[in-house]
């Protein structure tokens, strides 16, 4: 029952940071379950299948706080759904270790990207733009594959390529993502049961994960509106970094001080990104508030210039006003 209600905070936990930073939740659940001595297949099979129920809550939250650009969705889903059932078939037959250093090395690398960007003022004039068909179409593919092979990764490979690009605002990078893993845990799901059969899932496992994730996508999916893309860039970014450093340097075989001192190392640069944010994030405001301070001076300005001089009383001066003033011609 402990392990149960561990595995159920666990869902909640990763949950909470998958819905506001749009990745994690399989990341953080598979690799509990390896540690626990799951076999890859199983522990990406049974985290695939609660994300069915906690990505269906998660889309929905993020489509009622206006989240969602169901265009990027539709575009990103279905390649995503074929690339994850492929995973899931080669998962369910051989194994993928060998492709997890080359695939943290391009993700570590677009995190220190995002970091570097979101540490400085972000640029507007971009975002809204149209994401095009032949972009999203292949990451989907890829992301779903990578997904099912590793137990998680959607999230790592979709998100991080869509702020990249600079064309939807953060908050709807995350929510698209997080709609379209439906889709993509779906079609994983079904990839697994034909590999493995239906004792390829851990049941309780599943409903611990599942009853987690419930409970924490609404909060992360209202976290995501207030939370400023400024920050939410920067954390992405870092989350990004630390998540595949790990697996980098586990490839590598580095032990002794280097191993602490490299997470030490990163671990003050996502900082340092993080205090540059905040300030930018200042600047940002404090520009936006001294501006709308001028606009509204101005508005306030312009009619009391625009009235014509002229003697009271005459036909340019309205009769009330007229009333008003202090002398009389007569």
């Amino acid at each position: 029952m402990r392990k149960l209600l561990v595995l159920a905070l666990v869902g909640l936990v990763a949950q909470l940071i998958d819905g506001s930073l749009g990745m994690a939740y399989g990341l953080t659940s598979s690799t509990l379950l390896l540690v626990a001595g799951v076999a890859p297949a199983a522990a990406s099979a049974s985290v695939h299948l609660a994300e069915i129920g906690t990505t269906l809550a998660a889309g929905v939250a993020h489509w009622r706080f206006g989240n969602v650009d169901w265009r990027v969705v539709s575009r990103i889903a279905i390649p995503g759904a074929i690339g994850a059932f492929a995973g899931a078939t080669v998962l369910s037959s051989i194994s993928t270790e060998s492709a997890a250093p080359w695939m943290a090395g391009i993700l570590f690398t677009l995190g220190a990207y995002l970091l570097v960007r979101f540490a400085r003022p972000l640029r507007t004039d971009r975002v809204g733009g149209r994401l095009r068909g032949r972009f999203l179409s292949p990451l989907g593919l890829v992301a779903g594959f990578v997904d099912a092979t590793g137990g998680g990764g959607w999230g790592p490979v979709a998100t991080p390529a869509l702020l990249v690009s600079g064309r939807l605002e953060p908050r709807k990078v995350i929510g698209s993502v997080d709609t379209a893993e439906f889709v993509v845990a779906g079609a994983a799901s079904i990839g697994f049961l034909i590999g493995l059969g239906a004792e390829g899932f851990l049941l309780p496992t599943v409903a611990a994960l599942l009853i987690g994730g419930l409970i924490a996508a609404p909060l992360a999916a209202w976290l995501v509106r207030i939370v400023p893309a400024q920050l939410l860039g920067a954390a992405v970014g870092g989350v990004i970094v630390l998540t595949n450093a790990r697996t980098l340097i586990r490839s590598a075989e580095l032990d002794g001080p280097v191993r602490p001192t490299l997470y030490a190392l990163l671990a003050a640069g996502w900082l340092a990104a993080l205090v540059l944010a905040v300030r930018a994030l200042r600047r940002t405001r404090q520009a936006r508030a001294t501006a709308a301070e001028a606009a509204t001076a101005g508005s306030a300005v312009a009619p009391a210039e625009a009235l014509p001089v002229a003697p009271v009383g005459s036909p340019a001066v309205p009769a009330d006003l007229a009333a008003t003033g202090t002398s009389n011609p007569r």
